[in-house]
């Protein structure tokens, strides 16, 4: 097994060397289906810990450019042993200026009130009856719509800016981290201000 190859993946995932290793050895060494086998390793361990209680962590202030741009944002965690790692203290970072950078509404999916959906599918059909789309297909349509809307507003489903394949979102990031520190994580609330705005 190559050194640097175990090295590269740890750089990409910062899974830890075991791990890294057990996921070439699994992948016959191909980096991107290591990465895969690594996040969804992580996803598993996010699914065994999600009903544990996660009381402890941090609320992580970002300002940007000056003081024209702040946020505010809960990250949660079991232990305050692990709110106070490098690792947990970096994700919250990450979690900030993601939400500094993309301007999210709500931290997931839940959080949407139910008549701001209402209002887009509104819109979405209004749009689809202009353009003379059978009004069977409507329905399959509008799903695609709210899923990219989705993608906009709630913090969970956006990508995250930093990733290069366009895939991982940020619930991918925090379910990696999940699986990396073995406690349940979760981003509880934020606030974005920007200098000006209302």
């Amino acid at each position: 097994m190559s050194l640097e190859l175990i090295t590269k993946l740890r750089e990409m995932t910062g899974a830890g060397i075991g791990d890294c290793n057990k996921a070439l050895k699994e992948t016959s060494n191909d980096l991107d289906k290591a990465c895969q086998w690594l996040r969804e390793k992580g996803m598993a361990s996010a699914i065994k810990r999600a009903g544990k209680s996660a009381k402890q962590g941090v609320v992580y202030s970002y300002i940007h450019g000056n003081g024209v741009l702040g946020v505010l944002v809960e990250v949660n965690c079991e232990t305050d042993f692990v709110a106070k790692t490098d690792d947990f203290q970096s994700l919250a970072k990450e979690v900030a200026m993601q939400i500094a950078a993309m301007s999210p509404l709500y931290v997931n999916r839940d959080a949407v009130p139910a008549e701001i959906l209402e209002a887009e599918k509104s819109v979405y059909k209004a749009q689809l009856k202009e353009e003379g789309k059978p009004e069977k297909v409507w329905d399959k349509i509008i799903e695609g719509k709210i899923e990219k809307f989705y993608g906009t507003i709630c913090l969970y489903d956006q990508l995250y800016m930093k990733d290069t394949t366009g895939k991982v979102t940020i619930k991918d990031l925090v379910n990696e981290k999940i699986g990396k520190i073995g406690e349940n994580i979760v981003i509880k609330r934020f606030a974005r201000f920007k200098l000006g705005e209302e």
